[in-house]
């Protein structure tokens, strides 16, 4: 018989954003405000955590049973589940921004890092992302920036539907307007705000902060690049891609399954995060069998040694890093 947690169907939070819009009404989601920047989909962030819809932990948070069931996630180490999964819809462009690496958020945030990255769901003709800079000593770079010599200081990447973006901490990037994406990272909501395009919050007045000294202590100078190193195959009509993996990412395996008829996993890792982008298909685990579709959003735990998705599904799923 199937444990009752194998799977753990999550609800999302969403969150207002200033550059956020109404876009991810697509997924099928009731969407509270018209700002919509965030779906914290799959979380035990303090900032945003998932109600568990069924099971025996259902109306219990992710935050919640990571205290209390550690077994469910194969006693995988830490005092906050790992891992953050968001969907964002750039309807205006964010700040440009860098994040900490683990030792300095411990010390300065009291959180974690941030290393992440982004499956670009959707991207508008021309759209392009902020992502690294031209400054070659932090001298130059501090220079540039309290100069506000954006144009110069800032490497503009273009991207299109399907590409997908490995961002380390100590990165300055920024998603721009007309982007839609899936984000996998660290378990963190710290942020250092370079530029936030000297606009003004209509909520408050006022202009959002900058971080600029946290910003100078944390960026990566030179910047220097790190290329995702994806694999693909198939299995029938149904491709199998592997969007980055150790040992070029640390914190994290990020996948992209493209599901066209039935594909059977066993478990590898002690637990694996799942988003249904588009489509409809089941997911079945021992004797249960569940219906998918668009928008939702699970976790296999630890109780589920193999599970098969059949039908016509177009999932992001992520693993945590196997550490040492």
């Amino acid at each position: 018989m199937a444990q009752k947690n194998d799977v753990l169907f999550l609800k999302p939070v969403f969150k207002e954003k200033i550059w956020g819009g109404q876009k991810l009404a697509q997924f099928g989601y009731q969407l509270p405000a018209d700002d919509i920047g965030e779906c914290w989909a799959i979380s035990g962030h303090p900032h945003g955590t998932n109600v568990i819809e069924n099971g025996t932990h259902a109306g219990e948070t992710l935050a919640q049973i990571w205290q209390t069931d550690r077994p469910l996630f194969d006693n995988y180490p830490g005092e906050r589940f790992p891992l953050l999964t968001k969907i964002l819809d750039a309807e205006a462009s964010l700040s440009v921004q860098v994040h900490p690496d683990d030792a300095y958020a411990k010390v300065n945030a009291h959180d974690l890092g941030k290393t992440e990255c982004w499956y670009i769901i959707d991207a508008d003709p021309g759209a392009y992302l902020i992502f690294g800079h031209h400054a070659q000593t932090k001298a130059e770079f501090e220079t540039m920036v309290k100069a506000g010599q954006w144009d110069q200081l800032l490497r503009k990447q273009p991207v299109k539907t399907g590409d997908f973006v490995y961002v380390p901490s100590g990165t300055v990037h920024a998603l721009n307007k007309g982007i839609m994406a899936l984000e996998t990272q660290q378990s963190s909501d710290t942020t250092y705000r370079l530029y936030d395009h000297d606009r003004v919050d209509a909520k408050t007045g006022h202009k959002r902060d900058l971080h600029l000294n946290d910003a100078f202590n944390v960026t990566q100078i030179p910047f220097a690049p790190v290329a995702a190193n994806t694999t693909e195959t198939t299995q029938g009509a149904s491709k199998l891609i592997t969007l980055v993996s150790a040992p070029v990412s640390k914190y994290f395996n990020v996948y992209h399954w493209l599901i066209k008829d039935t594909v059977n996993f066993e478990k590898q890792y002690p637990f694996t995060l799942v988003s249904v982008l588009n489509g409809t298909g089941t997911l079945t685990v021992g004797d249960q069998t569940y219906q998918l579709k668009t928008g939702q959003h699970f976790l296999l735990t630890a109780a589920a040694s193999s599970w098969q998705l059949a039908g016509d599904l177009d999932c992001i799923a992520s693993v945590p890093g196997q550490l040492n």
